[in-house]
Formats: structure tokens, sequence, C-alpha cells
């Protein structure tokens, strides 16, 4: 009965942290994106994230970004400086193809750093790609 359940693989969706200036505040913050490299658009799209360590951990945020075009991004949150030292975990759950896709990406704590950028794809800004 186990072989018959197929799980589906979750390719060409990333979350990435871009380091971006901030008009409103006049500061450079640290912004979550989810990005759609897929071909085909994904639907009902979640994202819950956290931070955490041995002894901290944040409050769980729960993200309903909804429909996202294929080669598209989307904003998920701000990161405050606090979390950084965090590990910051992002589940994203979405439709495509019919069936339901489910991945987790996680930035290891003190990974986020401005000696860490590197170009990211379709959004053309200074990033950090997640470990998936």
């Amino acid at each position: 009965m186990k072989k018959d359940i197929e799980i589906p693989v979750a390719k060409d969706v990333h979350v990435v942290i871009i380091r971006e200036w901030n008009d409103e505040f006049l500061s450079k913050d640290w912004n979550a994106y989810l990005i759609n490299n897929r071909t085909d658009t994904i639907e009902m799209t979640i994202v819950v994230s956290k931070g955490f360590d041995e002894d901290k951990k944040t409050s769980t945020m729960r993200h309903g970004i909804g429909v996202l075009e294929p080669k598209s991004f989307r904003k998920i949150e701000f990161l405050q400086e606090e979390v950084l030292a965090l590990n910051n975990e992002f589940f994203v759950t979405f439709f495509a193809e019919n069936k339901l896709f489910e991945k987790r990406f996680l930035f290891p704590k003190h990974t986020i750093a401005e000696d860490r950028l590197t170009t990211i794809p379709i959004i053309d800004k200074e990033g950090i790609l997640a470990k998936d």
C-alpha cells in the first residue's frame, strides 16, 4: 500500500532573504521572498515561518500568498535583526499540477549576513538563497 502513495517533489520554488533599502524608515532591511521559478502557476500558496534555537523561539507566522505566476516572486515578511541569530525556517505549501506540494527551507543561524550576499535570479537583487 505504501508503494502506491506518490509524494511529489517540489522543484523550482525558493525562499530567499534580500537586503534592500526601505524608503519609509531610511534603512537597509532584511526581507524574505518566495520565488516561483516554475513554468506553471502555483496556487493556494501558504508559507509558515518561525525562528528557533536551543533555548529561544519566535512566534509562528502564517502567510497566505495565494496565486503566484510562473517566473515571479512575492514578499513574505520583514526579518528583524534579532532573529538573524536564530535558525529561520520556512515551510511552503502549494497546489500545482493538481497535486499538493510542500517544501522546507532553512537559514541556519548567523548565515543571514552581508558577506554572504549573491545576485538572486528573477528578483535581480542581492540576497541569500535558503538551504532546502
